[in-house]
């Protein structure tokens, strides 16, 4: 059986040549082929029956050669091939994730507006792709909080104690071994708790904190049990901590090596793929790549 990809999409920008380093790095750790993608964008309401007034020559491709250009005294001994495909990226980029082990790409592109913190294609794909998707910021995202007074390379991981994600955790000791890095999994609970009895009446809360989150702690000791067994290699440490999730993941991304958050499963009510706001709030401002993996399929 043929090992599947490493996907890279790129577009010309400083962003995806960021991404397709980080791409080769993942590539050459999974000891998988390495497959850079370039979508040349048509309109999007142009039909096949409809002529474009210049349709792109497929002949040719400038990004492309870009690409071979930057990686041709790196990718020694990897297979790489480079494969150029005309349409909507955010329609075509998703798709190919049936076929790949992971996609990487940066987080703005070379269209949209410059402000944004996050490019359409990379939305589009974090939320709609069936593999992995990695999203490569720019350098130089500056976060809140302090830094991990530990050094060394370092892995981040979401844990929702209420609804665990296997594929996440899955994901992130199997990410963390093959950097050797030490897997910090954060698993926030709320505080503190307002319980409201009638309109504009507050009572203090009487629930211990020291309770809740020695609560969270059992349980996420006990979520990461069965992954630290299989993965003895890998210091996995619970990080228990009150507040907003998305607020201390992003946090804990300085200087980390990667963060890991899942997508939100489908529902009955909601069928269409959904991010989930904790994982929109972490693709918008963590300072590290930030991989977002979809949920296992279920058990039929």
């Amino acid at each position: 059986m043929s090992t599947l990809p490493v996907i890279a999409a790129v577009d010309g920008s400083d962003d995806s040549l960021h991404a397709l380093d980080w791409a080769l790095d993942a590539a050459r750790r999974r000891e998988a082929p390495l497959r850079v993608v370039h979508v040349r964008q048509y309109p999007a309401w142009a039909q096949p029956d409809i002529p474009v007034a210049e349709p792109p020559d497929l002949g040719e491709d400038e990004v492309l050669d870009q690409a071979r250009t930057h990686l041709q005294d790196k990718a020694d001994g990897l297979v790489t091939e480079y494969i150029g495909m005309e349409g909507v990226p955010g329609a075509l980029l998703p798709e190919l994730g049936a076929g790949a082990q992971l996609m990487v790409l940066g987080s703005r592109g070379r269209g949209g507006f410059a402000s944004l913190l996050l490019g359409s294609n990379g939305m589009a794909a974090a939320r709609d792709a069936e593999c992995p998707v990695v999203v490569v910021p720019r350098p130089g995202r500056e976060v809140h909080g302090e830094a991990p007074a530990e050094p060394g390379p370092r892995v981040v991981a979401g844990l929702q104690v209420d609804s665990p994600d296997e594929a996440t955790l899955s994901f992130a000791f199997t990410e963390a071994a093959l950097r050797g890095a030490r897997l910090q999994v954060v698993a926030a609970y709320p505080w503190p708790v307002h319980p409201w009895v009638a309109a504009g009446q507050v009572v203090p809360p009487v629930i211990d904190e020291v309770a809740i989150e020695s609560e969270t702690r059992v349980l996420a000791d006990g979520f990461l049990a069965p992954y630290r067994e299989r993965h003895p290699d890998v210091r996995a440490e619970s990080y228990v901590v009150p507040g907003d999730a998305a607020g201390n993941l992003v946090a804990a991304s300085r200087d980390a090596e990667l963060v890991v958050v899942g997508r939100h499963r489908r529902r009955l009510l909601a069928p269409a793929r959904m991010m989930g706001s904790v994982t929109h709030a972490v693709l918008l401002h963590a300072a590290a790549p930030i991989a977002v993996v979809p949920p296992a399929p279920p058990e039929e």
